[in-house]
């Protein structure tokens, strides 16, 4: 299996529970990461993920020398297919290979790509979330983002490249903050939700349980069932939906402040297509108060910068990132081996 040099393409992709984004890619010499093509592709306009690839591929002009791919996917990757109940359809890494003629196919989890991708943004292509607070001092990061599902990976660096630990940390239990959450969990039990997880209220269909949560407690028929027309309605005043997009932001904040604790994070970055959608509620809730407000380690997290990632190929640059040293450290490996196997043999 060769290695990539300077110059060589394949593709990374970054697939979500909504869109599929498809790009070719090429490495510099320095190890730059070039993307010469992207695309978006709504996953439920497709039958599979191997026909949007093929589309892909037989659009561009360079299709006859693609035959490497890196992929990365929401969910756990169990055998030959990847898991995860946000995708509309299945994924067969033998199909892939077999159908797409691969010499190389890669699967990483989506947001351990994401926290490889945050070392290759530009000072740009992020906005602050805490203004009081914009440098980090070195050390592990943390990478979140509340999107068709809840993603969050822990980036640590080293000193040749980074560590990257991916989570399921939307699998784990809702941790109400004040009496109306509580309420909220108590309606999400009753409609048969034995374990109710963080993104059943920290996702895109999370802030819709939100605001059928608040109409049934505030006694209000829902007239809303999708995240922008909530968000939208928020915008125009209208009460509950403006209350769950509230309460919504509160909620990051806590998630926020209970992950950067346990990874030790010194710096976060938010990523997922909810919160740039959102992110001008944010000042006016709770946010902040909940993101910091986690006892005697209020002082820690007063001091971690929160980022909003503004660049929608974050994904697709952290799937290369993520290819590119996995084969660094396989030629290390290798050479190692190598040396190992010279010294055996030697007299």
């Amino acid at each position: 299996m060769a290695a990539p040099v300077a110059g060589d393409c394949f593709i990374a992709a970054d697939v979500g529970g909504t869109n599929a984004r498809i790009s070719l890619v090429r490495t510099d010499a320095d190890g730059a990461i070039q993307v010469l093509s992207w695309r978006r592709y709504p996953c439920a306009d497709y039958p599979g993920l191997g026909a949007i690839l093929a589309e892909f591929v037989a659009d561009h002009p360079a299709r006859e020398g693609i035959d490497c791919m890196v992929i990365a996917s929401a969910g756990v990757l169990l055998d030959d297919e990847v898991i995860n109940s946000n995708l509309p359809w299945r994924i067969s890494l033998a199909e892939l290979r077999r159908d797409l003629h691969l010499r190389e196919l890669h699967v990483v989890n989506d947001f351990a790509a994401a926290a490889h991708g945050t070392g290759r943004l530009a000072a740009s292509e992020s906005r602050l979330l805490t203004p009081d607070v914009a440098t980090a001092e070195p050390g592990p990061t943390l990478v979140i983002g509340p999107g068709t599902g809840l993603g969050a990976a822990i980036c640590i660096p080293r000193a040749d490249g980074v560590v990257v630990l991916p989570t399921e940390a939307g699998m784990a239990a809702f941790a109400p903050g004040d009496e109306r959450e509580i309420e909220i969990l108590r309606w999400l039990r009753r409609r048969g939700h034995a374990h109710v997880c963080t993104e059943q209220l920290l996702s895109g269909p999370g802030l819709v349980n939100l605001y059928e949560a608040l109409c049934e407690l505030r006694g209000v028929t829902p007239r809303l069932d999708a995240p922008a027309a909530i968000s939208q309605a928020a915008r125009m005043g209208e009460a509950v939906a403006l209350e769950a997009v509230l309460t919504f932001c509160a909620l990051l904040g806590s998630v926020i402040g209970d992950l950067a604790m346990t990874a030790s994070a010194h710096c976060v970055y938010v990523a997922g297509g909810i919160v740039p959608q959102i992110a001008d509620f944010l000042p006016r809730s709770e946010f902040r108060a909940r993101l910091v407000g986690k006892g005697a380690m209020r002082a820690v997290l007063e001091r971690v910068p929160v980022r909003l990632v503004e660049n929608e190929r974050l994904g697709v640059l952290g799937a290369a990132s993520w290819y590119l040293q996995h084969q660094q450290e396989r030629r290390h490996r290798e050479k190692a081996a190598h040396k190992q196997s010279q010294a055996a043999a030697a007299p």
